[in-house]
């Protein structure tokens, strides 16, 4: 989108590629099908990425969805709206918006170079001059725009090259950490019930007691832990809290239409309207075919036990559990399967009109190597094509010396 933008105001543009083919993280994005965007109103959608969020306005409002939403029709690329706003190709494959933003970049004149990391920022001090690719071999301009993405996916190409560079040119660089990621969590619990999903279910978490988040939706058992979109979405603040050696529980809600009083008198009438049947088959009723085991040993009570023997000690307990079901939280999964990376280039150093570095001029960023990240449902995706098309933009610009406010009227 940066390379695009800016030769489209007129520039000549070199998109220096580090791996053999580009797009290739884009391609994985939405589990391969692209969530692109998301229809969200704009200040939900600033909410949307924490405390930071404000830095995005300027860019959104130069660039948001319903834009990107056109500008992918022209391109060929058409679009649909399902659950939660959540914006996708209608052809549901990632492969054919990367492929559709190549002949894009192509057919605006830009030379694209595979197969050229790049090894360092050139500078005179004070102004960006150019770069050197790990060859040896240097490219000179007026502007550089860093969009390396992060160091989520690595396999990818994104190993945090954009921080490398950014440091070695005075930058401030917030610690990385993986975002989005999956958890792991204590016991055998999670692995006894490893492929199941659970849905419209509510999610806590807990840190040294204390509510820190709380999720609504799907989430998923896997052989280590805990995945599916509402624990990526808690992940933020369990990563950050675990980097503190704090203490991290989450607590399901296994039933949350129902509160405790209404789901025990549920509890009680139907234990007396199948009084003789075991607790083992009571519960297929409420539960999972793969939970009721965990649940048998969770409650203490026996799964032969008949349920008119079950008391009222042994129904609150089991109330209890299905309102409170609690998985210690041990750790999160790598870089290598975190969806993005939280953290990154201090937004405080660059102007957020512009995305152009606070201290080094010509310099600009865009995407995940800002200190900017969001919950899942395209708005990641979003503020990577907004920043991208205003740092282009802007860097085209300074290229044919406008000003800031010569630039705004593109």
């Amino acid at each position: 989108m940066a390379a695009g933008q800016a030769a489209t105001a007129g520039t000549e543009i070199v998109l220096l590629e580090k791996m053999n083919r580009p797009g290739r993280k884009l391609g994985l994005t939405g589990k391969g099908r692209c969530n692109l965007t998301n229809t969200a109103e704009l200040p939900d959608f600033i909410e949307r990425f924490g405390a930071n969020g404000q830095f995005l306005r300027q860019a959104f409002a130069r660039f948001f969805s319903h834009d990107l939403i056109a500008f992918l029709g022209e391109l060929g690329v058409d679009t649909e709206v399902e659950r939660g706003g959540r914006v996708f190709p209608t052809c549901d494959d990632a492969q054919v918006v990367v492929r559709a933003l190549i002949r894009w970049v192509e057919s605006r004149g830009v030379r694209l170079l595979p197969n050229s990391p790049v090894q360092r920022l050139l500078t005179d001090g004070t102004k960006i001059v150019g770069v050197g690719l790990d060859s040896g071999i240097e490219h000179h301009g007026e502007a550089v725009i860093i969009a390396a993405g992060g160091a989520s996916y690595p396999a990818t190409g994104s190993t945090g090259d954009g921080y490398r560079l950014a440091e070695a040119a005075g930058h401030t660089v917030v610690p990385i950490r993986p975002a989005l990621v999956p958890l792991a969590t204590a016991g055998d619990v999670a692995r006894r019930l490893q492929g199941l999903s659970l849905r419209n279910i509510a999610v806590r978490v807990l840190v040294n007691g204390k509510k820190k988040g709380e999720a609504f939706g799907e989430m998923l058992f896997t052989h280590f832990g805990v995945s599916g979109p509402i624990i990526l979405t808690l992940s933020r603040s369990v990563v950050d809290a675990l980097a503190h050696k704090s203490s991290v529980v989450l607590s399901l809600d296994l039933k949350p239409a129902l509160d405790a009083a209404r789901l025990d008198a549920r509890l009680l009438r139907d234990l007396d309207a199948h009084g003789k049947r075991t607790y083992r088959n009571f519960l297929k009723g409420l539960l999972p075919q793969k939970l009721i085991d965990v649940c048998i040993d969770a409650s203490g009570i026996d799964g032969d036990t008949q349920s008119h023997q079950i008391t009222s000690a042994q129904r609150k307990k089991l109330c209890n559990w299905l309102k409170d079901f609690r998985l210690e939280v041990t750790g999160h999964r790598s870089f290598a399967e975190a969806i993005i990376t939280a953290g990154g280039v201090d937004i405080r150093e660059v102007d957020p009109r512009t995305m152009e570095s606070r201290l080094i001029r010509g310099l600009y960023f865009a995407g995940e190597v800002l200190d900017i990240d969001a919950e899942t449902g395209g708005y990641n995706l979003q503020a990577a094509f907004s920043t991208g098309w205003l740092a282009g933009r802007s860097a085209a610009g300074l290229a044919k010396g406008k000003t800031h406010d010569q630039q705004s009227g593109y």
